[in-house]
């Protein structure tokens, strides 16, 4: 591990980062040399060392997609001659202008923190997906010593727990500080940490399906661009396009991951729909539990009726779901609690088979309590076209 690419990527930019906090801390200290008003010095040596060291760390600080920041830093008589200048024009503009400069190196600065980070996150993005499945098939495998286990005062004794302890390091190593720990990350190193049944119980109940979750809404940042090959949007219209509108979508281009992830980002935009959440792991032996949602409604008389939701994401399009799936997944809902389901969503990018619609018919028309809901291609699709922004992030069109 220690000679694999990746080791030696994030080794770079743990040297660059460790740059750009120098870069940080020696601006803070220039910053604080300023002073204010118009101050005229014979010298100021830390001043100056100070300026020779960050301009020599700048030189050596690796370019992000070709930009890096072009600082140079002005002498305190430099600065203070500025503002003499523009106090002497009496503008106020020229005056902000003046001040404007002055904070330049800073904002400079944040501006390549902020693609640092994101460059981080992409670095990491696919390693992090897939140690986040195998913790998940880590914690599937001693969810069953954990069910045969009466004394929650026991030790674990198993070497999946000792992998668990393995890949949340390498998590905590990747995470570095681009992005911040989720909540609950301390309290799952204090229950690694005591081993015991009762803190694996806490593991796979609480800690680790709010890890998961924040891990994937940062690694996905809802605030990062969307690649586009067009300047402006007037020479589209100017060109006076024409044709029939494709209302069928390019699901192809997307893998499993990416379905479950479209879902969540839909469930997560909709009005009356909250507290979604990824509850398993892509492709699971999970009893069909991908994704949980509260469906809200607001009933003027009794007030306010919450349904736990369960969503299953089937990313099939080459067979539909038929009625063998259906009843093995009703099967498993059934036995799942507390809190009870009050409805299973199937979504597919395919279709259901014609027996799989009877039997969903047939099965909601009963006496059972949890209903079974059905979005196929054509309903996402539907719901997709007022949404978008949606088809543009996962390039559907």
């Amino acid at each position: 591990m220690n000679g694999s690419s990746l080791n030696s990527a994030l080794r770079s930019f743990e040297i660059a980062e460790a740059n750009l906090q120098k870069l940080e801390k020696i601006w803070e200290e220039i910053e604080k040399a300023i002073p204010q008003g118009i101050t005229f010095f014979d010298a100021n040596p830390d001043y100056e060392n100070n300026c020779r060291s960050f301009g020599a760390i700048l030189k050596i600080l690796p370019k992000i997609d070709g930009w890096k920041p072009e600082i140079e830093l002005p002498s305190l008589n430099e600065i203070a001659q500025g503002r003499f200048d523009a106090k002497d024009i009496g503008m106020i503009e020229a005056m902000t202008m003046v001040e404007d400069q002055i904070q330049e190196p800073g904002r400079l600065l944040r501006e390549y923190r902020f693609r640092f980070d994101q460059k981080r996150r992409a670095l990491i993005r696919e390693t992090m997906a897939g140690l986040i499945n195998n913790i998940d098939n880590a914690l599937d495998t001693l969810s069953v010593e954990l069910e045969i286990n009466i004394h929650r005062g026991e030790a674990v004794a198993h070497p999946k727990f000792e992998e668990l302890k393995e890949f949340i390091a390498q998590i905590d190593m990747l995470l570095g500080s681009s992005i911040p720990r989720p909540s609950r990350w301390r309290d799952m190193h204090r229950h690694m940490r005591f081993g015991e049944f009762g803190d694996l119980e806490d593991i796979i109940r609480h800690d680790w399906p709010n890890i998961r979750s924040g891990l994937r809404e940062s690694l996905y940042g809802e605030k990062e661009p969307i690649p586009i090959d067009i300047e402006d949007l007037s020479t589209l219209v100017e060109s006076k396009p024409y044709g029939p509108v494709a209302t069928k979508l390019a699901w192809e281009r997307l893998n499993d991951d990416d379905f479950e992830r479209l879902i969540f980002v839909l469930i997560s935009s909709v009005k009356g729909y909250e507290n979604p959440k990824w509850v398993m792991k892509t492709n699971a032996p999970d009893k069909g539990r991908d994704l949980s949602v509260e469906r809200v409604y607001n009933d003027e008389l009794i007030g306010t009726i919450r349904h736990r939701v369960i969503i299953q994401c089937k990313h099939w399009l080459s067979r539909s779901v038929g009625q063998s799936e259906i009843s093995l997944l009703r099967d498993q809902m059934q036995h799942w609690g507390p809190p009870k389901v009050d409805v299973h969503v199937i979504a597919t990018s395919g279709r259901f088979t014609a027996d799989a619609v009877q039997f969903i018919e047939k099965y909601n028309h009963s006496n059972n309590a949890m209903r079974i809901e059905m979005w196929p291609d054509s309903h996402l699709e539907r719901l997709l076209a007022s949404r978008p922004a949606i088809i543009g992030e996962f390039g559907l069109r």
